[in-house]
């Protein structure tokens, strides 16, 4: 009899301690971090004259964070870029929402955080992919300028897929009493830093007409040129291009 009762109250015991931790456990799941946000992708443009930066348009997202609830007062949400930025972290009760400026492409690792009062944490990651797109126009040229990119990430994480050009050469109809009206040759060229040619291609600009090259580059681990030479001719040209660098869209 003895040890019937000895082995009930150790059942008591050990029912006890599941429900404490069983209440513990619910308690805490009570916080749950729930984030609204508009997109995860974005493009940084910018946007050269004559081989002059004349606009950067940066990537801000926006996270709402006003979804979140917990069994005891919010103290705080955060976003931690994990770049060599601070976390930005904003007081519960007088703000939700969190907004976060990209200005370098990459793929970033986001950590998104909620705490309560009570010191429960709840954490969410998310991949943001920040591509790039440089616009550069020249204008009655005879020498157009290189453009210079660089597709490596400078927050270390994953490099880009690939790399796309489209690059527009208008010959402007010229006056032949003045001199003008020849065609142009013309030869595009793709040099990374090694100075080693990834690509090119030629072709013939009539005047008043314009040829377009496009292309897709899978070397994205080094800094590369695209420069254009004349092959023949000397009219002035007009110059239309963009360099994407594209980490994708999903």
């Amino acid at each position: 009899m003895k040890d019937i009762k000895t082995c009930l109250i150790l059942l008591l015991l050990f029912s006890a301690s599941i429900a404490g931790c069983l209440s513990e456990d619910e308690e805490k799941s009570e916080l749950n971090l729930q984030v609204d946000y508009d997109s995860l992708n974005g493009t940084i443009i910018e946007s050269y004259s004559d081989g002059e930066l004349i606009s950067s348009d940066i990537v801000t997202i926006k996270f709402d964070f006003s979804k979140t609830t917990s069994a005891h007062d919010l103290s705080l949400f955060g976003v931690d870029t994990n770049d060599s930025r601070d976390p930005i972290e904003v007081n519960a009760k007088e703000a939700s929402i969190i907004m976060i400026d990209f200005s370098e492409h990459g793929i970033y690792e986001l950590s998104l955080y909620a705490i309560d009062e009570d010191g429960n944490q709840e954490d969410q990651s998310l991949k943001v992919k920040i591509n790039l797109r440089i616009e550069w126009i020249e204008l009655s040229t005879i020498s157009p300028e290189s453009l210079m990119f660089d597709p490596t990430p400078s927050n270390g994480g994953e490099h880009a897929e690939f790399i796309e050009i489209e690059s527009t050469v208008e010959n402007p109809n010229q006056i032949e009493e003045f001199g003008g009206g020849q065609s142009v040759g013309i030869t595009w060229s793709i040099i990374d830093e090694y100075d080693d040619t990834c690509q090119k291609n030629s072709d013939q600009v009539d005047n008043g007409d314009s040829v377009t090259w496009i292309t897709i580059h899978f070397n994205t681990y080094l800094v590369h040129e695209l420069n254009i030479e004349y092959d023949d001719g000397q009219d002035d040209i007009n110059v239309n291009q963009s360099v994407s660098i594209i980490y994708g869209t999903e």
